[in-house]
């Protein structure tokens, strides 16, 4: 009889633990007690214990005493994970051909803790004080990218992360008040894309849609950007060729994990 082989000397058996209780939250437990992580992962109460109070203390969960929920920072692993995929590969080819279509720069985000972090860029001009280049981070809230993002957290992340961010006005237009950002997000949410008009710097427009999977989690987020006066006309305009290119990210990114 064939046996299943056992882990080898490499396995580093508390790693594997702790990823398990991670893995053991989902939709459908986003939130658990310590007797529910143990019953999931199979392990004692003692064990689940030191597994969650460790991963409390490293910023990957949050207590109240009595239940257990991931926090945003298990996105930084998200990070690693679209790494592997190549997402700015697979995302630099479709950006060219968007930026080329519309004459306006163009954008590949992911979230990072508070803030976007940019993994892929065509740029047709300066369009900011700052210079934007990959690995270039900004405020999420303050962002297209970063706020269709945003919508798409579940309800305790979202408030999280609104509990660590530096929400604060860095231009006249921006939305930093919690509730009117709430709302925003819930807009952005509904329509499935967020434009931002002179929000994050003066006389700077840009709109964003989400990079999904199959499964409809948002794995990163793309934008058009543009310095001109009418911006947000401009943009409105843009915004079916954008979300087409998100979707055909999308599908390449799903072919590619598949075909791994």
């Amino acid at each position: 009889m064939t046996q299943t082989p056992g882990p080898s000397d490499q396995y580093v058996q508390s790693l594997a633990r702790g990823l398990a209780v991670i893995v053991a939250f989902d939709e459908e437990h986003s939130q658990m007690t310590l007797a529910q992580v143990a019953q999931r992962t199979g392990y004692s109460r003692a064990t689940a214990r030191r597994f969650l109070h460790t991963l409390v203390e490293l910023g990957y969960m949050r207590t109240d005493g009595k239940e257990f929920a991931l926090t945003p920072q298990v996105l930084r692993l998200g990070t690693a994970y679209l790494s592997g995929l190549g997402l700015p590969q697979v995302a630099q080819p479709h950006l060219e051909r968007l930026s080329a279509q519309l004459g306006e720069s163009t954008s590949a985000a992911v979230l990072d803790g508070t803030d976007i972090v940019y993994v892929a860029r065509v740029a047709t001009r300066r369009i900011m004080s700052v210079r934007i280049a990959v690995g270039t981070r900004f405020p999420a809230y303050a962002t297209s990218m970063g706020r269709v993002l945003l919508a798409a957290l579940d309800e305790d992340a979202l408030a999280d992360h609104l509990d660590r961010a530096d929400l604060r006005a860095l231009t006249p237009r921006t939305i930093h008040d919690p509730v009117a950002l709430r709302r925003e997000l819930d807009r952005v949410r509904e329509q499935g894309w967020a434009l931002v008009d002179q929000e994050l710097e003066r006389g700077l427009t840009s709109i964003a849609a989400p990079v999904t999977t199959p499964g409809g989690a948002a794995v990163a987020a793309l934008n058009v950007s543009t310095a001109t006066s009418d911006g947000r006309a401009d943009l409105e305009a843009a915004r079916e060729p954008l979300l087409a290119t998100a979707a055909a990210i999308g599908a390449d990114l799903a072919a590619q994990a598949a075909s791994g």
